[in-house]
């Protein structure tokens, strides 16, 4: 019988795992050539894994819930001259073994995966973060699992790494007992005396409604509060008029679609001013790594998008700074729409060096958004108002109406100052107010 190897697909450059999330497919089930057989994650992008070609699906290698690598085997699938046993045959016979061989070389990683002191599944990617940063089965053990059946997860462990300041001594019963000092698990980890604050308690009503959170809303959550713990958030706010931006759209929105194709936006008038501003306050495309500041090379802007499910995505604008503005306004519709529609790629949400995020289109004029990590700084555009204003003119002050918005800035104080994150927000003013009301598209 013809059998070939599943492997889970290589995503984009920068993935290098998926979590298996559901089995579309049962062992002994017919599968035909592009047909979904399994579900998988990574990040916050969800996607399906195709089969190659038409067959059976002989065997599952992996569960759901399991994290596994790019390019590892998660399936076999038996192709031309396999057949499907008959539905009242036995369970045992309606899937054809694979070779001893064929399993031992598949199931080597699981069989890594298991404790042989309690029996615990831990993932081998787990295990390798567990193995570099010296933790010890018995502390691996004391970590609680947010994942399946209470499994350690990437995320649980990577969390246990950055709180770690002791670990249990294991006593005569392998229960942990008095705490003992340990040494920092990685050169880049920063000694702390603070304490882990503790979840409040919650009391649940009778009229209470308890909701589990889904994936991507965990992962929002963690994601947020990792930010607010890594970088002390200041903010600055700047009132613009966008007054020839507003009257400028009106104008040409209409001869531009029939033009490219592509409805015009503020957003992509938005990011051409960050883009230019960037280029001006190039400290502000930055990461931090320890003590030691990375200066991006590349002008990613990242674009929050609002999803249907009330969840949030930020697709990112590789290069943002190479596109002209129509360029601009066709890549913004396509990763949005695609966004809405769970089609972006793993790639098109990483990479991002400077976020942008719209609270005007909630009807909120001003926001205090929080950095999207690693990045230091993030944009948040306010909705646009009629207000009265004062207008100069070469013939003295006058009162106008005006259509005017705040900018709030919000950036990491650990590298960003004042000066440099309050300037950043009044160029970008001073780019948006001196838009050509007669530009051509």
């Amino acid at each position: 019988m013809a059998q070939m190897e599943l492997l889970l697909p290589k995503m984009g450059e920068s993935v290098a795992e998926a979590t298996i999330i559901k089995w579309v497919k049962n062992e002994g089930d017919a599968v035909e050539m592009d047909e979904p057989i399994v579900e998988i994650a990574t990040d916050k992008v969800d996607s399906e894994v195709p089969a190659p070609e038409s067959g059976v699906l002989l065997k599952r290698l992996v569960n759901e819930g399991d994290v596994v690598a790019v390019g590892q085997p998660i399936a076999l699938i038996g192709t031309a001259g396999s057949a499907v046993a008959s539905p009242s045959a036995p369970a045992a016979a309606q899937v054809p073994a694979p070779t001893a061989e064929v399993l031992n070389t598949l199931t080597a990683p699981m069989q890594e995966a298991i404790s042989a002191s309690s029996g615990k599944f831990y993932s081998p990617l787990v295990r390798n973060i567990a193995k570099t940063e010296g933790i010890s089965i018995n502390e691996l053990e004391a970590i609680s699992g947010s994942g399946k059946e209470g499994r350690v997860t990437k995320a649980d462990i990577l969390a246990y790494v950055e709180n770690r300041t002791t670990a249990p001594a294991p006593s005569a019963n392998g229960k942990a007992s008095t705490p003992v000092e340990v040494a920092n698990p990685s050169p880049k980890a920063e000694p702390s005396s603070r304490t882990i604050p503790q979840r409040p308690a919650i009391s649940i009503g009778g009229n209470d409604e308890i909701i589990e959170m889904d994936r991507m809303r965990k992962l929002i959550a963690d994601h947020m509060v990792m930010s607010k713990h890594t970088s002390p958030h200041v903010t600055s706010f700047v009132e613009v008029d966008v007054t020839n931006i507003v009257l400028w759209r009106e104008k040409v929105k209409k001869s531009f679609e029939q033009k490219y194709g592509a409805k015009l936006t503020f957003t992509p008038v938005f990011v051409e001013a960050i883009t230019k501003t960037i280029l001006d306050f190039p400290m502000i495309n930055i990461s931090v790594d320890g003590d030691k500041i990375l200066k991006r090379g590349n002008i990613n802007v990242g674009m929050a998008t609002a999803l249907p499910s009330g969840n949030l995505i930020v697709p990112v604008i590789h290069n943002a700074d190479q596109f002209n503005l129509s360029g601009l306004a066709r890549k913004v519709n396509d990763l949005a729409d695609r966004a809405r529609n769970n089609k972006l790629t793993p790639d098109e949400i990483q990479g991002g060096t400077y976020t942008i995020t719209n609270v005007g289109t909630f009807g909120n004029v001003l926001g205090t958004p929080i950095i999207n990590q690693p990045q230091v700084a993030i944009m948040a555009i306010g909705a646009i108002r009629k207000k009265p204003a004062v207008i100069e003119t070469p013939f003295g002050d006058t009162i106008g109406i005006r259509h005017m918005m705040f900018l709030s800035h919000s950036y990491d104080h650990r590298v960003v100052d004042g000066m440099l994150g309050g300037t950043f927000v009044r160029r970008m003013a001073d780019y948006l107010e001196a838009f050509d009301l007669n530009r051509e598209i």
